[in-house]
């Protein structure tokens, strides 16, 4: 097996990954996570994992990049990471009593190949209270999460009813769609 890379400042990535029992090493690459204004929504996650990975320059012979970005999309429009309280609580209040879908699109690479996929997961919720989102909001710190919340958080044990695909898929990776991609890569 060749050495995985997982580049990605993403704590719960890194933690998943770890699930498989795979020996893997974190690289921390920073982006502009920007997107054309013309692509579809449902592209979006897919799209941001391959540019991750062609601003990774440094794969060596023995190694397989691995980079991932989560989306969550409600009624067609992309909640990202929210920059202030006053945003991660107008999220929440949006995906409140509702359905949403969550998209993380990952990228395999080595210097000969390099695969894409996303995987799609609903998630819906209960109708949250507003002293529910507040206190998610001061103690959770939700600001490095797509959509204001982490469904392995307080607020998603209270106020998620079902979901629809992989639940790791929300967390951050769909580590089993991932395995099956690793053990058929192509080097």
């Amino acid at each position: 097996m060749k050495k995985l890379i997982l580049a990605s400042k993403s704590p719960r990535r890194k933690e998943l990954l770890k699930i498989l029992n795979i020996n893997f090493e974190v690289k921390k690459i920073d982006i502009n996570e920007e997107y054309p204004n013309n692509i579809k929504p449902l592209y979006v996650a897919e799209y941001l994992a391959n540019l991750k990975a062609a601003s990774y320059k440094n794969i060596k012979d023995d190694e397989i990049l691995l980079t991932a970005d989560t989306i969550v999309i409600h009624n067609n429009i992309i909640l990202g990471k929210p920059d202030s309280r006053i945003q991660a609580i107008q999220m929440l209040q949006k995906i409140s009593n509702s359905s949403h879908i969550v998209l993380t699109g990952v990228c395999l690479k080595s210097i000969n190949n390099k695969i894409s996929f996303t995987d799609s997961t609903k998630v819906y919720f209960k109708k949250l209270k507003t002293s529910e989102i507040e206190f998610y909001v001061d103690n959770y710190n939700p600001f490095d999460k797509a959509g204001a919340y982490g469904i392995q958080d307080w607020i998603g044990a209270i106020g998620i009813t079902k979901i629809i695909g992989s639940y790791f898929n929300v967390v951050g990776l769909p580590i089993a769609k991932l395995y099956n991609k690793l053990n058929n890569f192509d080097f």
